[in-house]
């Protein structure tokens, strides 16, 4: 008998499984998948750490959740620092001068804000209340060229709608600054793990039972009756067999390839913005831990629709299925000895630092009991 079953092998399942360890309990992970690390699995090719779900770069502001992930690796001095293509112009993101003296010809930040401002009452008018959707939120910040460019065609790719069908919240956040930092985080920690995501899950997961290749809900009663307590990261909804309706998600397709070169585009990532590209970012993995020679590695990112039995990799979290949502957490709330956790557990776009200071909170909660 365990005390925990925890399904998901990925970040936050290892740290719950880590936490309780310490603590004296015994964990039983198992996985779908047949390698742990969830979407921050990275493996080796032609000795490059290849992010096998997409670029995942760690950053926060956070000492604590900084110093618990560098306790199991020492992390590098990445700075994500991605660069935007549209047709055959590039420009530096996140927004700031050197963006704007590219399309603009503007030196000054002054210069730069006047232009925005210009061009958002042009394509705006006199906006009234607060922005309806992607469209006006994004032109309100960064003004009509901006938005044409690098935005809109990147955001609908990305989300599977028109941005005048997106709510303005997708992008409140946007990253627009008046200086020649290149930076696209303001957190004060960031790297990348040296050796890859991989070995900080192995370390996280060290005294544990683990199974691979092991579907839960394919024997749920054996499983859920080998442990006192489930500590489930999938999909809440597909947990209660969608008792009120499918929760929208959003997946992705990867095509990664070796190239016999060196250097294929000189830059982590750079994203492409023109709807027309199918694919929104080509990530050369190489960069991320600053290899200079033998070959390249490249992916090539796809946005894609999910449908019931493809992966999921964020929520949509909309009105609707935010309110779809909280009906399956009123559920969720009332289980005894079902913990919900991550991206799919809670139906919450967490970034991996989130993930991390969540886990943390909750096992420390639970243990705490």
């Amino acid at each position: 008998m365990y005390d925990y079953l925890i399904v998901g092998a990925g970040l936050f399942g290892a740290i719950f499984a880590h936490e309780a360890k310490k603590a004296g309990k015994k964990c039983l992970v198992i996985d779908k998948r047949n390698h742990i690390g969830g979407n921050v699995y990275t493996e080796e090719v032609e000795g490059i750490n290849v992010h096998k779900y997409g670029a995942h770069i760690f950053h926060t502001s956070n000492k604590e959740v900084w110093d618990y992930m560098n306790s199991f690796v020492e992390f590098n001095r990445y700075t994500n620092s991605p660069v935007a293509r549209y047709k055959d112009e590039l420009y530096n993101l996140p927004f700031n001068m050197n963006t704007f003296h590219g399309l603009w010809g503007v030196n000054t930040p002054e210069e730069a804000k006047a232009k925005i401002e210009e061009q958002k009452k042009e394509a705006l008018g006199n906006l009234e209340g607060e922005p309806k959707n992607v469209r006006e939120q994004a032109i309100s910040l960064i003004g009509k060229d901006i938005y044409e460019k690098l935005i809109e065609g990147y955001t609908e790719k990305q989300w599977g709608k028109r941005a005048t069908e997106l709510p303005a919240f997708i992008i409140k956040r946007l990253p627009v600054r008046f200086t020649f930092d290149n930076n696209y985080f303001n957190d004060k920690y960031q790297g990348i793990p040296e050796g890859g995501y991989t070995k900080i899950i192995e370390k996280m997961l060290e005294g544990s039972d683990v199974w691979l290749s092991e579907d839960f809900f394919a024997k749920r009663e054996e499983y859920t009756s080998m442990a006192k307590k489930v500590v489930f990261t999938g999909m809440i909804d597909e947990f209660y067999n969608y008792k009120f309706g499918e929760l929208e998600y959003r997946s992705l397709r990867f095509e990664t390839e070796t190239l016999d070169m060196e250097n294929y585009q000189g830059n982590a990532v750079v994203n492409y913005t023109e709807y027309e590209v199918p694919y929104t970012r080509i990530i050369e993995h190489k960069h991320f831990e600053f290899k200079t020679d033998g070959k390249t590695v490249i992916t090539k990112e796809y946005p894609a629709t999910w449908k019931k039995g493809d992966e999921p990799y964020y929520p949509m979290n909309d009105d609707k299925n935010n309110e779809l949502f909280a009906k399956y957490k009123e559920l969720a709330d009332k289980e005894e000895n079902i913990i919900f956790g991550g991206r799919l557990g809670e139906y919450k776009y967490y970034d991996m630092h989130q993930v991390v200071a969540r886990a943390l909170e909750v096992v420390n909660a639970e243990i705490g009991k």
